[in-house]
């Protein structure tokens, strides 16, 4: 193998790391305006449908609640 070669695998991966530490030091970084803070599910991160008071977006609470994992929610019917 030339030494040009194990230069620019060298290069990538270090390209690579840098990208991911810049992405997730973005993720991290505390919005400028508190108003463009969104809620999230904790489960799968879906921003829409967030129910406040279990912390889940309606398609993890409802899978959770069916199969008996949060306590004191049961189907009604009517």
């Amino acid at each position: 193998m030339k030494r040009s070669e194990t230069d620019g695998a060298r290069s990538s991966r270090v390209k690579e790391q840098m990208a991911r530490t810049s992405h997730v030091a973005k993720a991290n970084k505390k919005p400028k305006f508190s108003t463009r803070q969104h809620n999230r599910c904790k489960i799968c991160g879906r921003p829409r449908a967030y129910l406040r008071k279990f912390g889940l977006c309606r398609l993890c609470f409802r899978g959770l609640a069916l199969r008996g994992e949060i306590p004191g929610v049961s189907k009604s019917s009517w």
